[in-house]
């Protein structure tokens, strides 16, 4: 594997993550805005009782965050610091 093929692998990864970064802040601040709407909308479409839906969203968010931390973040410190280290020796 040559260095243009490491470093755009690394790049793909971190844009990656900062387009879920992004539509991570929009589903959240969209959720909160709009949580009686989407109430009412999830238990009436998919038979969620409002106390199970809270934990639900939870789960949704957390979900999200380890993707983005554990499958794109990491890797693409760890090509960063690939290509740190070729470049030194």
């Amino acid at each position: 594997m040559d260095f243009n093929s490491i470093r755009m692998a690394r790049n793909i990864l971190l844009r990656t993550l900062a387009v879920i970064f992004c539509l991570n802040l929009l589903m959240y601040f969209s959720t909160f805005a709009f949580w009686d709407t989407w109430t009412s909308l999830v238990t009436s479409w998919f038979h969620v009782a409002p106390g199970e839906l809270g934990p639900l969203m939870l789960n949704f968010f957390t979900t999200a965050k380890f993707i983005a931390i554990y499958v794109l973040l990491a890797p693409a410190i760890a090509l960063h610091w690939t290509l740190k280290a070729e470049k030194k020796a």
